[in-house]
């Protein structure tokens, strides 16, 4: 490409082709103040087509620092090459060469003089500073965005009143919405009621903070969360908005519940030893005194009715030692094969005879396609037992009751379902505790033992309730794997 198609090609989607007018230490001057405000392209973008040296000789480096402008010997020679030029810069300073170009230079180009140049390439090059500063924040707010999108825990930024300003893309999956009807929206409306309180009270007390909220989902499952708070002040010191960060730590809440379990269960179980032989032996003796001055004609009336509350006491007393003993043993030992729909059917028969009068309505959706389990038959028809007066209980004005088995991922399900009073989201986690009753009555050890049981035979419980609504209890049994009956088999 020759020079001339270089200039057009240069000038083509410009509005000036200028030309530059020095000696060789102007222009060197002049390319060095370029490449340090800015980069060596900036030549080119501004439309340069051709430098002149008035009366001295090109040196070797010139062409290489201003990347193949063409340099002439004179000015003339210069717009004798390149009549486009529509503007020249006089980059020397001198006083006489600038008088001739001004009396020479035809009224079509323009003459700068090197102090108005430089001024102006000084904010041209400041301008293109700008713009790289400019992508650079924007490719370091994209990237910040993308990392912060693609964490787990949602994240939002609130004003002090709690009212949501933004928010990262786990906030808006979780709750189904977009980031647009989310933004401008209170805090109180975007989570449940607790949640919202959660962020309110950390919020109002100006520092770093965090705390645990409990929500329950649409099919009545309990979540629990930890809420993190972090104040941003202003230049004055005082708060004007805060990140919050809510992670979802069920499963580890779930985990902590289990393993705390475990550890009452472990504790019971040393001490229901000393408890069999250290209570149980002076409550015998107890009871058998008790019994036998009942039977003395010498006792007044007052004295017999104590007696009398002495006995009840007692056979409560053992009542519940029997309860914490059967606790501790193993539950597994006599399971056998069992078809679930035949014992809940038979036990339903019994219990459901006065259900009518207390105007509980019972529904039996027994799919007759589920797998056998192997279980303690009395077991799992003690824990149906305790999972129906637990729901009679919580409808005192009557309801539906509804009893269902099915096949879910590879277990047999087992589902007592109520349309009662509900449980509070902050007494779920307290249920399954041995010893642990909201009726005020009993040993509190119904759902503890169901748990344990389930534990025993490699299955599972799940609780889900609404308040006011009801609640409903799954049993999961494994169920029984045709390998073990091809295993009886003869010559398996």
């Amino acid at each position: 490409m020759n020079e001339m198609s270089i200039a057009q090609e240069i000038t083509s989607e410009k509005q000036y082709a200028i030309g530059v007018i020095g000696d060789i230490p102007a222009l060197m001057a002049f390319w060095e103040m370029f490449r340090d405000q800015a980069n060596d392209a900036v030549l080119r973008e501004i439309g340069i087509v051709g430098a002149a040296l008035p009366g001295q000789s090109a040196l070797p480096g010139i062409y290489e620092q201003a990347h193949g402008i063409p340099l002439y010997g004179s000015w003339q020679s210069m717009l004798e090459q390149h009549p486009e030029i529509n503007m020249i810069i006089e980059a020397s300073g001198r006083k006489p060469l600038q008088t001739e170009l001004r009396k020479c230079l035809p009224d079509t180009v323009t003459l700068v003089e090197r102090d108005c140049a430089n001024f102006f390439i000084r904010l041209l090059t400041s301008d293109k500073i700008w713009v790289a500063c400019k992508l650079d924040l924007l490719h370091t707010q994209t990237m910040l965005k993308t990392i912060i999108d693609q964490l787990d825990e949602e994240i939002l930024f609130l004003d002090v009143d709690g009212n949501v300003l933004g928010c990262n893309q786990t906030v808006a999956d979780n709750l189904g919405r977009s980031k647009r009807e989310i933004v401008g929206e209170r805090v109180e409306t975007v989570f449940q009621r607790q949640q919202a309180n959660g962020f309110l009270d950390n919020i109002r007390k100006g520092k770093s903070s965090e705390t645990i909220a409990t929500s329950v989902d649409e099919e009545g499952r309990a979540h629990y969360h930890r809420i993190y708070t972090y104040p941003i002040a202003n230049e004055d010191g005082n708060v004007s908005h805060v990140v919050a960060m809510r992670r979802d730590i069920t499963r580890r809440t779930y985990l902590e519940q289990r393993l705390q379990q475990a550890e009452k269960l472990a504790s019971i179980g040393e001490l229901s030893t000393y408890i069999a032989h250290e209570i149980r032996n002076p409550l015998f003796t107890i009871s058998g005194f008790a019994n036998s001055l009942m039977r003395s004609e010498e006792l007044d009336e007052g004295s017999r009715e104590k007696l009398s509350i002495i006995l009840e006491e007692s056979k409560r007393l053992d009542v519940i030692l029997k309860s914490i003993m059967n606790f501790t043993r193993p539950t597994d030992a006599d399971a056998t094969e069992m078809d679930l729909n035949d014992s809940v059917r038979n036990t339903m028969e019994v219990m459901g005879m006065g259900f009518s009068g207390q105007g509980i309505d019972l529904n039996l959706e027994l799919d007759p396609s589920v797998a056998k389990v192997k279980a303690n038959e009395e077991q799992i028809r003690q824990s149906l037992i305790n999972l129906v007066k637990n729901s009679v209980e919580a409808m005192p004005g009557g309801g539906l009751l509804t009893i269902r088995t099915s096949m879910d991922e590879g277990y047999v399900r087992l589902t007592v379902t109520d349309t009662g009073v509900g449980i509070a989201p902050e007494l779920r986690d307290k249920l399954f505790s041995p010893f642990y009753s909201t009726k005020g009555k009993g040993s509190g050890l119904g759902l503890a033992m169901i748990r344990k049981i389930m534990d025993e035979l490699g299955g599972e419980v799940e609780l889900t309730s609404r308040e006011n609504e009801g609640t409903s209890v799954t049993l999961y049994l494994p169920p029984v794997a045709a390998i073990e009956s091809l295993a009886e088999e003869p010559g398996s």
